[in-house]
């Protein structure tokens, strides 16, 4: 557990230190700010990418999946997110519990579960370097 922390913790410091503006909008209320950004160097093709994304009150996600090569660790940091990935049960992840979403996921619930207050997530991609589109909605 501690060495998850410690990691988590890394990401974030990065995060901030390369922080983007905002570089997507997936729902209404909801803002995507891409932290950081690099080519991992002991592994060929591959990156790791960090977004931070804001939920306002109530607001959420529209189904989608992610890059088809994408495995994803998502931390939540204030607030609380329900989350259903796959048929998995939908869950409500409080700030300090994360979970994973394996590659090629579905990603069908993905919200800000209070009304009142906002919620912020650290979403981190391991997935090709070629993939661009790290979301896609699902018609």
């Amino acid at each position: 557990m501690k060495i998850r922390t410690i990691i988590v913790a890394s990401y974030v410091a990065l995060a901030v230190m390369g922080a983007d503006t905002a570089s997507a909008h997936d729902g209404e209320g909801q803002t995507v700010t891409k932290n950081f950004d690099a080519v991992i160097p002991n592994v060929p093709g591959k990156s790791l990418i960090a977004v931070e994304v804001d939920y306002a009150p109530g607001a959420s996600s529209v189904p989608h999946t992610h890059a088809k090569s994408a495995f994803i660790y998502a931390y939540v940091i204030q607030g609380a997110i329900e989350s259903k990935v796959n048929d998995g049960a939908a869950r409500v992840y409080r700030a300090g519990e994360s979970w994973s979403e394996p590659p090629g996921a579905i990603h069908s619930i993905s919200r800000n579960a209070s009304k009142t207050q906002s919620a912020k997530l650290l979403a981190v991609f391991v997935l090709d370097t070629d993939d661009k589109a790290l979301t896609t909605p699902i018609k």
